[in-house]
């Protein structure tokens, strides 16, 4: 079984402009076109049996439209794809809206403090967590560097450390092997506290398979999830890097899907 924490897809009628942007700023070739129907088959393709799918509100005026497309996402696809919602810091109505997340079955929040402009230790972002933790949903946030922000880390490892000690109770995943680019200070700084990973865009950054295996060995083997970012990087490329490292079939296994279905309910 094969669970992937961490894909994106967009609504028909805006996928190809979207996916055409964002390929723009990150400079790398896309693996979907962004649509729900290509991911799937691309998931058939790879054998990959479940995908949480990382909606971003980058704005608070697209907030709610963001959100209607996780629900109805889950609505046409909860068999296959876990969507989540997202809430921009500058969104006024941030707790109702988390609720009615909720209450259409959405389990988890996406945030991308870059793209919101607002670093993750920001009190502006309270309200968010302590909403989430209430009432159970996790939340996925964008860590390290970013093509989008390269002058400025919006969510490094000293940042989500605070905002771990600003909100204990929180459920919180950091993509991207916990700080994208940042591996070094993550070792210092996040492994082993109590916070999530997603093992996620190893194979198209500087992260060396010796590295990965130190830092998903040394990790809670509890909380560390299978990411590929798709459509950055493919389900196949993600698979045969973990696949590769030297770690343990027990935490391989863990990795793949047994975390997952775990903090997935």
């Amino acid at each position: 079984m094969l669970i992937d924490f961490h894909t994106h897809a967009f609504p028909d009628k805006l996928a190809s402009r979207a996916i055409g942007a964002l390929a723009g700023q990150i400079r790398l070739p896309p693996h979907t076109d962004g649509s729900i129907s290509d991911l799937l088959e691309k998931m058939d393709r790879a054998h990959v049996d479940r995908a949480v799918v990382c909606n971003i509100a980058t704005n608070p005026k697209q907030n709610v439209n963001v959100n209607n497309f996780a629900i109805e996402t889950l609505q046409n696809h909860g068999d296959r794809l876990i969507p989540l919602g997202s809430i921009h810091p500058g969104f006024d109505d941030a707790e109702n809206e988390i609720r009615r997340l909720c209450s259409a079955g959405i389990k988890g929040l996406k945030i991308h403090p870059d793209y919101m402009g607002v670093e993750i230790s920001s009190p502006d972002f309270d309200i968010i967590f302590d909403t989430a933790s209430r009432l159970g949903m996790f939340i996925i946030t964008h860590a390290g560097f970013d093509v989008y922000s390269p002058s400025k880390v919006w969510a490094p490892p000293s940042g989500i450390l605070a905002r771990l000690e600003r909100s204990p109770d929180a459920r919180l995943i950091c993509a991207h092997f916990g700080g994208n680019m940042m591996y070094s200070e993550v070792e210092e700084k996040l492994i082993g506290k109590n916070v999530w990973i997603d093992a996620s865009c190893g194979p198209i950054t500087s992260l060396s398979r010796e590295q990965a295996a130190k830092m998903l060995s040394n990790h809670d083997s509890e909380k560390i999830l299978f990411g590929s970012d798709c459509p950055w990087c493919s389900f196949e490329a993600t698979l045969e890097y973990l696949d590769s490292l030297d770690i343990s079939d027990d935490l391989k296994e863990k990795i793949f899907f047994k975390n997952a279905l775990r903090l997935n309910g």
